[in-house]
């Protein structure tokens, strides 16, 4: 497992069912799931996940991904989509008010919980398969500017 879409998603997966205190904790149990990684690059996907430590009773501050259900808000931060799409987005089409993004194999679902994070009102949703994304636009017409938006943060 070498690519950050299947190491953000296993480190997603440790933290949503354990209780991580460290982020040297979080690198001894990806090195157990045969994920060898620096805590430079573990910081970093920490911050894409959007991770954040909240109290969990006796275990103390331990790390929780919003959306897995700890009650705390979910942030909706562009800059955050603007990495995934540079790093994951291998293409960008639309018609009318589908806009289709093609990622590397497994990274679709990420990009897309990405792009649902991200707040831009112009979506309404996104379906995501192994390696595309499908959204939907607000505007029956939309496909075009929000495809376009999309291709803006991808060379970034």
């Amino acid at each position: 497992m070498t690519n950050r879409a299947s190491r953000l998603a296993l480190i997603q997966e440790l933290i949503s069912v354990g209780n991580i205190s460290s982020q040297a904790e979080l690198v001894s149990l990806l090195a157990k799931k045969g994920v060898t990684v620096t805590q430079a690059t573990l910081s970093r996907d920490l911050e894409i996940l959007g991770a954040i430590k909240i109290t969990k009773g006796p275990a103390g501050l331990c790390y929780a991904i919003p959306d897995d259900g700890s009650g705390a808000p979910i942030t909706r931060d562009a800059s955050r989509l603007g990495r995934a799409m540079s790093e994951l987005a291998a293409g960008i089409d639309f018609s009318a008010n589908i806009v289709v993004v093609r990622t590397s194999p497994g990274a679709a679902s990420y990009l897309a919980s990405t792009i649902d994070r991200s707040g831009l009102e112009s979506i309404i949703g996104t379906v995501a398969g192994d390696d595309t994304v499908m959204l939907i636009t607000r505007d029956p017409a939309g496909g075009a500017s929000v495809c376009h938006e999309l291709q803006e943060l991808a060379k970034h």
